[in-house]
């Protein structure tokens, strides 16, 4: 068998410069999508991105679990969420940052890059907080005998108490982790090439502590209503675990994500392989 017909059965994953191209190809096809159905794919990744958080949850309040392993695990778990955006189609905005290869490459306007963004942003906030409905309905807060809830209140307050600026420096350290999982998928020829795309990266930051903006409209509101209904476990303190406390983290969390995702990573890959023309 020759070495065509081998790659034409198991062809190659795509090289960086042809990831690049595909970047700007996604981003144009993005940049250029009605608003309406941005916007509707929006709310699915809101969804999707919570329901990682969801499966995180439930395997946090697993007291048995050593440190190392839970946020592992938990990281993990987290990582089907991405998976579902990369493969079943949804609009996010921490990985459509990866669309200024695009705007750098004079694909798109400054003015059309942004109403992407901003109509993403809306969806993705709107679909996370239908979550948050959905599971205080279904009394998910109850779960491993109200463990959970106890969970939601303690990673939501320690994502409120975080100060300004170092929830600035993990965001950007999370979308650069996050965008190369996007980037990778470019590359990927079958579904479990996007899973491994998803699951690698994604399962590093989360393990790391790092804060992404969409996860956080999810956790922090959800914290919140648990904290509200009594579910705060003893010894953590929910003093920061409010509006103001959501608003600082996810200002920061916004603007490092942006500064990971479409300066650091994606303006690298732009500078490597497109500056020069």
């Amino acid at each position: 068998m020759t070495n065509k017909e081998i790659a034409a059965i198991r062809p190659d994953a795509l090289t960086g410069a042809q990831i690049e191209a595909k970047a700007e190809a996604v981003g144009e096809g993005k940049a250029t999508m009605p608003a309406f159905r941005s916007f509707v794919l929006a709310i699915l990744a809101g969804l999707f991105i919570g329901a990682g958080g969801m499966f995180m949850l439930l395997v946090k309040s697993d007291a048995s679990l050593g440190f190392a392993a839970s946020s592992v695990l938990g990281g993990f778990a987290f990582s089907f969420g991405l998976f579902f955006v990369l493969t079943a189609g949804a609009e996010l905005f921490t990985g459509n940052n990866l669309m200024a290869l695009g705007f750098l490459s004079g694909k798109y306007s400054l003015g059309a890059l942004l109403r992407s963004w901003l109509v993403v942003y809306a969806g993705n906030l709107v679909g996370s907080l239908l979550l948050v409905g959905l599971l205080w309905l279904a009394n998910y807060a109850g779960m491993n005998g109200g463990a959970v809830g106890a969970t939601m209140v303690s990673v939501a307050a320690a994502k409120c108490a975080l100060p300004w600026g170092v929830a600035f420096g993990r965001a950007i350290m999370c979308n650069v982790l996050v965008c190369l999982a996007v980037w990778m998928s470019f590359a990927a020829r079958t579904v479990v090439d996007k899973f491994l795309c998803a699951a690698l990266p994604v399962t590093m930051f989360v393990a790391c502590g790092f804060e992404h903006c969409v996860a956080n409209m999810f956790f922090i509101p959800l914290g919140i209503l648990a904290s509200a209904a009594g579910a705060a476990p003893e010894g953590v303190d929910v003093s920061a675990l409010g509006l103001s406390g959501m608003l600082s983290n996810l200002s920061a969390a916004t603007l490092g994500n942006m500064v990971g995702g479409a300066l650091l990573l994606g303006g690298m890959y732009w500078l490597a392989y497109k500056r020069g023309e």
